[in-house]
């Protein structure tokens, strides 16, 4: 079976930078930013992604080019081919349990952008209120109407509007005739239109916002905050793992995603540059775009107390009622409400088309399906699991806290014992610096070997501390609703086993 490929290396670029530049660019980012010392997080975040962004970054690129040729498009596959040890190739399902999960609720959230950006255009999005507050309590309602949340019963159960079920309709529509079409002809010709605009509106937006001023604050000292660090931040824990977490999300570590679209380079193409171009971008729009945008206008209209504050309550929080009500006060609010809106959901369409790639690859390669039955299978599968996140809230803080957050870094941690032990053993930078248009220093022999593994470890260990000490999310709770998602995670990942399982008969 003749596999697909990338048509242009710009397409190439553009495709790992969208997968990468998503909803957290534009709404994690800030919420990071501001609740950890404002540009006090910028140091221990760039320091991050030079130590762990791009070296993982890396091996998920030299893992998928492997794998390419190999003829495999999945950590799965690949360890497979290479004659991995049973354990290993079952724990690399999580390269394809990890999207699959993800791309559930993701697709469902990148729905409401949808949904905000056409009612901001029927003037929905109006408050009519006068003061802030009254403003916020506008938009929570608005939001909890949207989504039902209000609506919960005795049960736990919430009915959305009917709005928003027609949106997420729209929305998987769209990702699936993006990606029936392929890689090629449907994800690349995509987003070498998608990212443009998408660049275009997020300087249209910064524009605007840097000439806010109100008798709170202004833009400019939202941009003062965010630039200029509090040193004595630099010695908190918290401030660290929030970085490298940061990082690690931004850059769509451990999703599987990045191995998948690798898997589709000729195996004589450059990686090395091309990685390196891809992150760099992603980390342009999002700390100077994605930081030039929330957080200037939240201290404007908030202060800065009151910008954090609003940080503090979560992404959601910020994204879906704090902008609103900020842009609700604005000359031409309507219009930059629906441009936000429309600019979050251009940037969750270039995650979740890859998100979503892995499975479809999976289906293709494990059970000789062709891309058409694939997609189908997939987004048919996603479509009817999303409504358990619909329905039930519950499901949603469970898949995004073990698929969205700890497996993570386990398929990390299992991708870098993949790559130094079966694909570049003796010297781990080799398979990177092949056929590459730079070459990457030999320091990073020892960061491949021993650093990254080291401070992944460290990362998952201080998330499960952290947990263990507030959320208790790790421990099974005495509610129906979290055990029966637990029970649908474990149920998808058996299934993956079954499928592989029959594969090999």
């Amino acid at each position: 079976m003749n596999r697909e490929n990338w048509a242009t290396r710009y397409g190439l670029i553009l495709a790992m930078a969208g997968n990468a530049i998503g909803l957290g660019n534009f709404l994690r980012f800030p919420v990071q930013a501001a609740g950890n010392g404002g540009g006090t997080f910028i140091i221990p975040y760039l320091i991050c992604f030079f130590l762990i962004g791009i070296p993982l970054m890396w091996i998920e690129w030299g893992i998928g080019r492997k794998g390419g040729q190999l003829g495999k498009g999945t950590t799965y596959g690949i360890a497979k081919k290479l004659k991995a040890p049973s354990f290993l190739k079952i724990s690399c399902l999580l390269g394809v349990w990890v999207p699959l999960i993800v791309s559930i609720y993701y697709i469902y959230i990148e729905s409401w952008t949808l949904g905000y950006s056409l009612s901001s255009l029927n003037s929905e999005l109006q408050s009519g209120a006068i003061d802030s507050n009254s403003k916020m309590n506008f938009y929570k309602e608005f939001l909890n109407n949207y989504t039902g949340f209000e609506s919960s019963n005795r049960f736990g159960i919430q009915i959305p509007s009917l709005f928003a079920y027609s949106c997420l309709l729209i929305t998987v529509l769209i990702n699936y005739l993006i990606l029936k079409r392929g890689i090629s002809s449907g994800i690349e010709k995509f987003v070498k239109v998608a990212m443009p605009m998408l660049l275009v509106m997020s300087v249209f937006l910064i524009i605007y916002v840097l000439t806010i001023e109100t008798e709170y604050s202004s833009a400019i000292e939202g941009l003062n905050f965010l630039w200029q660090p509090d040193i004595s931040y630099l010695l908190l824990p918290k401030v660290w793992i929030a970085a490298a977490g940061q990082v690690f999300f931004t850059l769509s570590l451990g999703f599987g995603a990045i191995v998948t679209y690798a898997s589709f380079i000729s195996h004589d193409k450059d990686i090395a540059l091309s990685g390196l171009t891809s992150a760099t971008l992603n980390e342009i729009i999002e700390v100077v775009f994605g930081g030039s945008i929330v957080i200037p206008a939240a201290v404007a209209f908030l202060g800065i107390s009151g910008a954090i504050a609003v940080a503090n309550s979560g992404a959601f929080s910020i994204g879906f009622i704090a902008m609103p009500a900020i842009f609700d006060g604005l000359e031409y609010g309507v219009f930059l409400s629906s441009i936000w809106f429309f600019l979050l959901f251009i940037a969750g369409l270039t995650s979740s088309i890859g998100i979503i790639q892995p499975a479809i690859t999976f289906f293709k390669e494990e059970l000789n399906w062709s891309r058409k039955r694939s997609v189908n299978f997939v987004i048919l599968i996603i479509f009817i699991f999303s409504h358990l996140i619909i329905f039930f809230p519950k499901f949603l803080n469970e898949f995004d806290f073990w698929a969205g957050t700890i497996m993570l870094v386990v398929l990390a941690i299992l991708e870098i014992y993949l790559y130094n032990i079966y694909i570049s053993p003796g010297e781990p930078i080799k398979e990177i610096n092949r056929s590459s248009l730079i070459n990457i220093p030999r320091f990073f022999n020892f960061v491949f070997r021993y650093l990254l593994p080291f401070l992944l470890v460290l990362l998952l260990g201080s998330w499960v501390i952290s947990d263990l000490n507030s959320n208790n999310s790790l421990i099974l709770q005495n509610d129906i609703w979290t055990i029966l998602s637990r029970i649908s995670l474990i149920i998808v990942f058996l299934g993956l086993i079954k499928i592989i399982r029959r594969s090999n008969q």
